[in-house]
């Protein structure tokens, strides 16, 4: 559970590791990272920091995902999930409180790992996932505006709304040139792919756009002209100054961070499940991750977890071991070392069109409609999570999403749970003529069955249906249809022990199942009520109730 893929194939695989399937990773490796390396720069300057923050997110957090995750194929780095969330954080608290919160994530996430929340992260319910996945989407797409039409603004709002109504009262500032570069950079990577596969989309719009705006001297901001020269080197890890103050106020942001990153990784690896026939190993992928995170802080990146898009194209391009994954990082090094000064010539409005495709793709439109078709409730947590996503923010969004799921959860389960009188029922089940009169129900003698999970949420039908009993000696209660009980359940099973007593009235509880028995024990019911009052079945519990009967006559 806790062993990395790599080493696993090292240990036992090693028929794997032949010099062609090296060979084949490495360079599906290299042209993951020519679709990574546009992705990174745009999504580190979309976040609101420099380009090479992204690469670096790529280039450390990516390797140390590869190298220790629980997933053959996982291609690690910066995602479009997390711009609005680290945007925020940049803006309130600077570069130190992103490092700060990235820390705190990454330490979260491994302690998820270690404590083995793999699985219970695949619970989270898919309204509220599509929900906030869209939004996110939404508001990704709208930071984008200024630079593809060429705006020049420089203090736009951080609200959705206040953020369109600024780029609507300005469209008369909108750069033509801008605007041509910008959708000839979406044109290529929407048709280019159709044509010609050897080289990604992505990577042959920002060349060619660069090349025009170049050889045309064309008035478009590039990265250079927006950032200045970039470092063409990795500095040194670096701790920032900690304040309680200000990890406090990263509390929040820190968790979102790493249930996004959790969510988004596990989602990555199951789809690569999918696509190569294997199976990943959640806790350890939720442990590398965690590391990733924690390096690519010390480091001066971006949060990072597994994405999709270069998972798939990972896969699709032959890898099959981790090697593939390291591959990437190490190629996204080299060009950083190397070719920084002409990454620096990406027109700005190229890196919007590839964020534009990326919004569009994260955006997930046709499970967003799909779900139209679902019940109410789940119509009403997708339309609330995306909602508060856009207009307010992503925090609100996932504890306000998770919270209005798990009351409608709630009372979806107190809807199907039922406690009905089940002395016809039992008269209807005999098939022999000879059951009938062990079948009878004896005077006095009432018969309830419980159905579903007795939990808090049924707890008060349970209460409200049996306080009422009158002229009862015994009462028998049927659970063979009670999976599960929580301390509410028990507490409701309690008051209506203590009204028995309070009216003479004893108890038989039939077919117990496995979990609320040993509830019932913990709380010392068992003993309470005698274990002579449970019963192995109905039977049995009609043939008890009609001798208790008889002495009391």
């Amino acid at each position: 559970m806790f062993l990395p893929k790599f080493y696993t194939i090292l240990k036992t695989s090693r028929d794997e590791l032949t010099s062609q399937a090296v060979l084949r990773d490495i360079t599906a490796g290299l042209v993951v990272a020519c679709i990574a390396l546009p992705l990174s720069v745009a999504l580190a300057i979309a976040s609101g920091l420099t380009p090479e923050k992204g690469l670096i997110t790529a280039v450390v957090a990516g390797f140390l995902i590869s190298l220790l995750g629980g997933s053959r194929v996982q291609v690690a780095g910066p995602t479009g999930a997390f711009v609005v969330i680290v945007y925020g954080i940049v803006q309130q608290y600077g570069t130190d409180g992103l490092i700060i919160s990235t820390l705190m994530a990454g330490f979260i996430l491994a302690l998820m790992g270690a404590l083995k929340f793999g699985n219970f992260l695949k619970f989270i319910p898919y309204p509220v996932v599509t929900g906030f996945t869209s939004g996110i989407a939404v508001v990704l797409f709208s930071t984008q505006i200024n630079d593809f039409l060429g705006l020049g603004l420089s203090d736009i709002p951080g609200e959705f709304l206040a953020k369109w109504h600024v780029y609507i009262r300005h469209l008369d500032l909108a750069n033509p040139q801008t605007l041509a570069v910008g959708l000839l950079a979406l044109g290529i990577i929407i048709f280019w792919p159709k044509k010609f596969k050897w080289v990604p989309g992505y990577l042959a719009a920002l060349i060619i756009t660069a090349l025009a705006v170049k050889i045309f001297n064309l008035n478009v901001a590039t990265i250079q002209s927006t950032f200045g020269n970039m470092p063409t080197a990795i500095s040194m890890p670096k701790m920032p100054q900690l304040s309680p103050h200000i990890m406090a106020g990263l509390i929040k942001p820190a968790l979102v961070i790493a249930f996004l990153a959790g969510i988004e990784s596990l989602l990555s690896a199951v789809v690569a499940d999918g696509m190569i026939g294997k199976k990943h190993r959640s806790n350890m992928e939720l442990v590398a991750t965690g590391i990733g995170n924690i390096a690519s802080a010390l480091f001066g990146g971006l949060p990072a977890t597994g994405a999709i898009a270069r998972t798939a194209a990972n896969v699709d391009n032959g890898a099959r071991t981790p090697i593939a994954g390291m591959a990437h990082s190490a190629f996204l090094l080299l060009f950083m070392l190397c070719f920084m000064p002409y990454i620096s010539l990406i027109p700005m409005t190229s890196l919007a069109a590839i964020l534009f495709v990326v919004s569009y793709k994260m955006s997930s439109w046709r499970s967003f409609a799909d779900l139209f078709k679902a019940p109410v409730s789940d119509i009403l947590v997708l339309l609330t999570t995306f909602g508060l996503t856009v207009l307010k923010d992503l925090v609100a969004a996932i504890e306000f999403g998770l919270v209005l799921a798990a009351v409608l959860f709630m009372k979806r389960m107190s809807e199907v749970y039922q406690v009905s009188n089940a002395d016809d029922d039992i008269l209807e089940e005999v098939h022999d003529k000879d059951d009938i009169e062990f079948k009878k129900i004896a005077a006095h003698v009432t018969v309830y069955e419980i159905n579903g999970p007795f939990f808090f949420g049924a707890a008060n039908i349970f209460v409200n249906t049996l306080e009422n009993m009158k002229d009862c000696r015994v009462l028998i209660l049927r659970m063979r249809s009670v999976p599960a009980m929580d301390a509410t359940g028990y507490h409701a099973l309690y008051k209506i022990y203590k009204l028995c007593v309070a009216h003479d009235t004893q108890m038989i509880l039939s077919h117990v199942q496995p979990q609320p028995v040993k509830l019932l024990n913990k709380f010392g019911f068992t003993d309470m009520l005698g274990r002579e009052h449970f019963c192995k079945n109905i039977d049995a519990s009609l043939k008890k109730a009609k001798e208790i009967v008889g002495k009391l006559k």
